[in-house]
């Protein structure tokens, strides 16, 4: 194979900037080098020395762009209502593209001038058509049907909807990924989402600003059918975003082998969401999760739809394990740790009345290092871990409350339908707190 090495100075005239726009439009010029990538036996490597303006690229398998500085990059034109960058052949089940690498830069979407969605016309998802409206969101990155992926110091900036969106994938790499929302949010504007089917997804030292998750691995979301597995997510930051992590399994895909661990910064309403989020014929399929080393800071939530909680956790679960998470300065009582709500619009009053016409199975849930510290002044009167349904098994050790206040609050709080058949429990010491269990004959086994 060979590769063809372009500064895109020598073809194009680079004279938009990628914080103000502006400029002449570069897309036929930059283009028409990607597309000699279509030749199975040539790759493109283009090396942006300045910014450009476009409408959308589309890219080859075997094409590398990378950005001499951050000053460099791509700013799109207004009401394109398109994504910016995106693979010319989408496949939703097949690897079609190999080989994809973007290096550095800024991508500008200009979003503030972008339409949230528009009527399909280019392409058409599985999503698309489980959509009432049939329309499809404007997103800044997104690429279907691809293999060997690498996004590395990249900034995506005012981004309209999703910064990244990648489906039916294998060996995808994100790395120092910064998502920048300068002009604020408008609602449902992701980080990364995931479609499947898709293998060995690794989401490093990234994260930002955002309006909605600042990650979301939903295997089935869009065709209640689709798999994600072997999942490295390490290093997240969120800058006040409403939700970090949204994990969702609503059909017969199953989501298996994730590793979440270092996420810090500050969210509003939600913290981890790991349920089948829709009210659909199952209760989604999720295998092993492992998330260690949490330390979000809670601040004033946006969200009314639930209440907000750090954690989430509903649906039918093979094994969860929460491990080295830390609790302080919150701004409210909320929930840490909610389990056997398994749709976002389940409110917890209300779910002792509901009948689910599937059960939900709750196998294992492990938490292994809680750490909560509250001074005089702060919220009161928190249940902390809150059981709505059955759990086979729960075994919760290592935990550390220390409440500099006057007694109050609960560790375990059972709500009417909530029940423990074996439960764990060791290395448990507390300061102030004024119930550790709330009602001791949910419990079936104790060891």
């Amino acid at each position: 194979m060979k590769i063809k090495k372009i500064y895109a100075s020598n073809i194009a005239s680079l004279t938009s900037n990628v914080y103000t726009g502006g400029g002449e439009d570069d897309t036929a010029a930059i283009q028409a080098v990607l597309d000699e990538a279509k030749d199975e036996n040539v790759g493109v490597y283009l090396i942006m020395d300045g910014a450009a303006r476009i409408s959308q690229l589309k890219l080859y398998s075997n094409t590398t762009i990378e950005c001499m500085s951050k000053d460099c990059g791509f700013y799109q034109t207004e009401w394109m209502n398109r994504c910016m960058i995106t693979t010319a052949l989408w496949d939703y089940h097949q690897i079609k593209t190999r080989n994809i690498t973007l290096l550095g830069g800024t991508y500008h979407q200009n979003g503030q001038n972008q339409e949230h969605d528009c009527p399909c016309v280019l392409h058409t998802t599985k999503r698309d058509k489980l959509n009432e409206y049939n329309n499809h969101y404007t997103h800044a990155i997104e690429f279907y049907g691809v293999e060997n992926v690498l996004l590395r110091d990249l900034t995506v900036r005012d981004f309209r909807c999703y910064a990244v969106m990648i489906g039916c994938f294998k060996n995808v790499t994100i790395d120092q990924v910064w998502l920048d929302l300068p002009y604020g949010t408008r609602g449902n504007q992701d980080g990364f989402h995931f479609w499947g089917p898709g293998q060995f997804l690794n989401v490093l030292h990234s994260g930002g600003k955002v309006g909605d998750d600042v990650i979301n691995v939903g295997p089935d979301e869009g065709d209640k059918e689709s798999s994600i597995t072997d999942v490295l997510i390490d290093g997240i930051f969120m800058d006040d975003g409403e939700q970090a992590v949204r994990l969702l399994t609503r059909g017969t895909g199953r989501l298996d082998r994730v590793t979440i661990r270092n996420i810090s910064g500050s969210y509003r309403s939600y913290g981890f969401y790991i349920d089948p989020w829709f009210v659909d014929d199952t209760m989604g399929n999720f295998g092993n999760i492992f998330i260690e080393n949490v330390d979000l800071k809670a601040n004033k939530n946006t969200y009314t739809y639930h209440p907000p909680i750090l954690f989430n956790v509903g649906g039918n679960m093979e094994c969860l394990t929460l491990k080295n998470i830390r609790h302080h300065n919150s701004v409210d009582n909320r929930t840490l740790i909610e389990i056997g709500l398994p749709f976002y619009n389940t409110h917890p009053e209300t779910f002792d009345d509901m009948e689910l016409d599937t059960p939900q199975k709750l196998q294992t849930i492990i938490i292994d290092g809680l750490t909560i510290t509250e001074e005089a002044g702060e919220p009161e009167d928190t249940n902390y871990i809150s059981v709505y349904d059955k759990i086979e098994n729960l075994i919760l050790k290592n935990v550390v409350v220390i409440k500099n206040q006057t007694e109050n609050g609960t560790l375990l709080h059972f709500a009417k339908k909530g029940e423990i058949r074996n439960y764990v429990q060791e290395g448990i010491h507390t300061k102030g707190l004024k119930s550790l269990i709330d009602d001791e004959s949910k419990i079936q086994n104790r060891f």
